[in-house]
């Protein structure tokens, strides 16, 4: 009797040990198993980063031979062409060169940290354009501005922003990048939102580039200039480019549009890259701007998440 009972325990006891080691060995493979998508993954994303500094690269040199090319730039080049995305072992690549000279830059209301009363009031025409208070123009040069003096009206300083729930300082320098206007005063998302389509942050101030242009920005930088005239000019543009300044002038809808010689410029400098690669399951984007001044551009900044 002893004898049986002792076999049934042997044999759970064994039963036990099969279903442990059993379940180890599951585990472990499936420890592995993860283990190895991880790695594949990782992979995946180191191939799919490189690829995107690779297209940051590729833009580079485009944008380098364009230079050689024509001292025009307009969007019937090569370069400002929308490519199809490119097929790579496992994904695929994709990504666009765009103009930012044609853009309003914000940093032109600031120049060596004074503010600029010209490039203001280009400012404010183009918020009236765009049905957006006009008094932001100032709030932003005050933010840029080195002085601590609050211009009128709707201007902001230190005594402003250190009153704030959660106070903070003036930056007193040029904007980084567009996401800091949600630290202005003023500024909200749908401002933001709305701005976006029509302006950009550079470190250098600049003309824009008419070639470019939206109608809004056009009609922001002449002193007299109707929107209705921008938009005949741009349509204008989109049969035929500018050729150069005198161009330009000659196919003026009204003889009486001043625009100053350095607010404007057929030719651009900045570029702004974006790029999509995909290796497997991993995504990664870039963007990066690109200053081409010279020979082959150099990047202003980079970014790849």
């Amino acid at each position: 009797m002893n004898s049986s009972r002792q076999k049934g325990v042997a044999i759970i006891m064994v039963l036990l040990i099969v279903a442990l080691a059993t379940t180890l060995a599951a585990y472990m493979a499936t420890q592995q198993n993860l283990w190895l998508r991880q790695v594949e993954r990782q992979l995946d994303r180191t191939q799919a980063r490189r690829l995107g500094i690779a297209g940051v690269d590729w833009a580079r040199a485009v944008l380098a031979d364009d230079a050689h090319i024509s001292e025009v730039d307009h969007d019937k080049e090569m370069w400002a062409m929308r490519l199809p995305a490119m097929p790579v072992e496992s994904g695929e690549v994709i990504g666009v060169i765009e103009d930012q000279q044609g853009l309003y830059n914000l940093n032109n209301l600031v120049r060596n940290g004074v503010t600029s009363a010209p490039d203001v009031a280009q400012f404010q025409r183009l918020l009236g354009i765009l049905g957006l208070p006009v008094e932001l123009a100032t709030a932003l040069s005050d933010w840029m501005d080195t002085d601590s003096e609050t211009q009128y009206p709707n201007g902001a300083e230190n005594v402003y922003y250190l009153s704030l729930k959660q106070p903070y300082r003036a930056a007193n320098r040029p904007l980084s990048e567009l996401g800091e206007l949600a630290l202005v005063k003023g500024f909200d998302s749908s401002i933001i939102e709305r701005l976006s389509h029509f302006v950009t942050v550079l470190p250098l101030p600049g003309p824009i580039n008419v070639n470019f242009s939206p109608p809004e920005v056009l009609a922001a930088v002449a002193d007299n200039m109707s929107l209705a005239d921008a938009r005949l000019l741009v349509q204008q543009r989109n049969l035929r480019f500018f050729k150069s300044l005198a161009d330009f002038r000659q196919r003026l809808p009204n003889e009486g549009i001043i625009m100053s010689e350095g607010n404007i410029t057929v030719s651009s400098r900045f570029f702004l890259v974006t790029g999509r690669a995909t290796v497997g399951r991993a995504q990664v984007n870039t963007q990066a701007l690109l200053l081409r001044q010279g020979g082959w551009p150099s990047v202003v900044w980079q970014h790849i998440q």
